[in-house]
């Protein structure tokens, strides 16, 4: 298993390409379930995740082909199963997004249910009540949810929480029902607006995708298409918050400022100044050592709870107190315990992590313990004195695209290595 190696000091400084969104990928993979013919998928990035979901309809018999740019061509007319084993989902939540296309195309899905991160409870419940609502008979037993359907109606679905996966599953199963579903209390994020889009580039008829309340005329049928992916604005953030927190400047291509508007509100009051264009931002650190922020996680588009390790980490660093406020996991701050062992001064008080702000954080290794937790783990590694050992970065596989790479392109003295 490898590991990454940080020699930290060095202003990162010049230009990187943001990839496709990994969590618009996984459900727009998905939904290509739901075509009658072969549909072609571009910008995709090359992440575990994706390898996983790939290996996921491979198993089911669809035929999957990728080139060596990426482009994904799924063609789901040689299925030959509608069934998601545990040892496939149990390494990816996202898994579970094949039930509701798997249910409304084919009339059944037995999907294991999942694991994942280890970041907290993340129920299937509301997915499973809402394709209740929509005619399916659904059993759990032996950890699988086992759902049957001859077609799916309309229905009118108030989710209990707001939840991401739960919207873009029940779309989809939406896509192909008889009638009118109105989803209440839907996921705002641009990745569901992009789900939206690929479905109604198969000829799904969606309004409303991005705002609280998605409309679903079902169709008796989606056809082929071809589509891009939207820019990861996760990954934007968290190269935005590496040239904050090294004191560098940076510029990003192939992205959408406009979904990053809460973040680069917070890098501006951290002080950093910040341009940007139709496809573009530019982040200016140059010799200021950041202010501590206070960040509060909610649902899009407030502050995204992908972007509080990495906050954190520049608050370890930052000129005052600030404060970390989790509201959408309940275990989510594994990260603080490591970034302590590198000198971070932080205090914990249930879902709050209060952080004062050193001159220097020093090398130690660590180990990465969730996604977003390992990418502050590099942030924080790329300002310690010293060399910072990262194990586990199998973690960091599953979001970032050649993240040593990328880094390295912009100045940063890392390297990956066989642990």
């Amino acid at each position: 298993m490898d590991k990454l190696q940080i020699t930290g000091g060095v202003a990162l400084e010049g230009e990187t390409r943001i990839s496709g969104a990994k969590n618009a990928t996984l459900p727009i993979l998905a939904g290509a379930l739901l075509a009658d013919g072969p549909v072609t998928i571009g910008n995709v990035p090359h992440l575990q995740d994706v390898t996983t979901m790939i290996e996921l309809l491979a198993r089911m018999g669809v035929t999957v082909t990728v080139d060596e740019r990426m482009r994904i061509e799924v063609d789901p007319s040689s299925i030959r199963e509608c069934f998601a084993p545990y040892e496939l989902v149990k390494t990816m939540r996202a898994s579970i997004l094949v039930l509701g296309p798997l249910l409304a195309r084919y009339g059944r899905a037995d999907v294991s249910l999942p694991g994942g991160c280890a970041i907290g409870a993340r129920p299937v419940n509301i997915h499973v009540a809402g394709l209740q609502a929509m005619g399916a008979d659904i059993h759990i037993e032996g950890g699988y949810i086992r759902a049957r359907a001859e077609r799916l109606h309309g229905a009118r679905l108030v989710l209990d929480t707001v939840t991401v996966t739960g919207t873009e599953n029940l779309m989809m199963a939406a896509a192909l029902a008889e009638g009118e579903t109105v989803i209440e209390n839907a996921a705002r994020e641009p990745e569901v607006v992009d789900l939206a889009n690929f479905l109604i580039a198969m000829g799904a008829r969606i309004s409303g995708a991005g705002t609280d309340k998605i409309v679903v005329q079902g169709v008796s049928k989606l056809s082929g298409t071809t589509y891009e992916v939207l820019p990861d604005r996760i990954e934007a953030g968290t190269y935005l918050v590496a040239a904050a927190i090294t004191r560098g400047h940076v510029r990003l291509k192939s992205t959408n400022p406009a979904h990053l508007d809460s973040v680069l509100g917070k890098l501006a009051e951290a002080g950093a100044t910040i341009g940007t264009g139709s496809n573009w931002v530019e982040i200016d650190m140059r010799g200021r050592r950041p202010k501590s922020v206070d960040v509060r996680t909610a649902p899009y588009p407030a502050f995204p709870t992908d972007m509080q390790a990495q906050f954190a980490a520049l608050d370890t660093v930052a000129n005052g107190v600030g404060t970390v406020v989790e509201t959408i996991f309940e275990n989510r701050f594994m990260h603080m315990l490591e970034m302590r062992r590198m000198g971070a001064e932080i205090r914990l008080e249930g879902n709050t992590a209060i952080i004062h702000g050193v001159e220097q954080l020093t090398a130690a290794p660590v180990m990465a313990t969730d996604l977003r937790a390992s990418a502050s783990l590099v942030l924080a590694g790329l300002v310690a004195e010293g060399r910072t050992d990262i194990e586990r970065i199998y973690h960091i596989d599953r979001g970032y695209e050649a993240i040593e790479e990328k880094l390295a392109q912009l100045g940063a003295h890392i390297r990956r290595v066989p642990n």
